[in-house]
């Protein structure tokens, strides 16, 4: 196994590089700890599903770097990197993190303006008179 595995993760436009290697469970993103990047549960919970369904939590150190999108959209691509590295570095892993579609990658992007119209598909109030 080489010493550290590195994956890339996307979700809307957020890109999470997250580079794994064997150590004490400390998630880095961005030089800050996971709980001060992610104030919310759900989003914690959301970057640690990987290591919940592969029973790893605490025997990978994971250094993250995201960019682009909020903070939903990032948790999402951080997920998804640390469940292809996770793959890449435990044989039986496979069927239990595509059971949960963790490695699918969600392809839903913010629908573009469209001109003469005030947002994507709304359009402006139409007068009969």
């Amino acid at each position: 196994m080489a010493s550290q595995i590195n994956k890339i993760g996307r979700r809307k436009t957020s890109t999470a590089r997250v580079y794994l290697k064997p150590g004490s469970g400390s998630v880095t993103i961005n030089n800050r700890t996971l709980e001060e990047y992610f104030p919310l549960a759900v989003q914690q919970n959301m970057v640690n599903l990987p290591f919940v369904i592969t029973e790893t939590e605490g025997k990978y150190d994971a250094k993250i770097t995201v960019r682009g999108g909020g903070y939903n959209g990032q948790a999402g691509a951080i997920q998804l990197g640390i469940a292809r590295a996770l793959d890449e570095i435990l044989d039986d892993a496979h069927s239990a993190l595509k059971a949960q579609s963790l490695f699918t990658r969600d392809d839903r992007m913010v629908e573009r303006k469209k001109y003469g119209r005030p947002k994507a598909r709304k359009r402006f109030q139409f007068s009969k008179r």
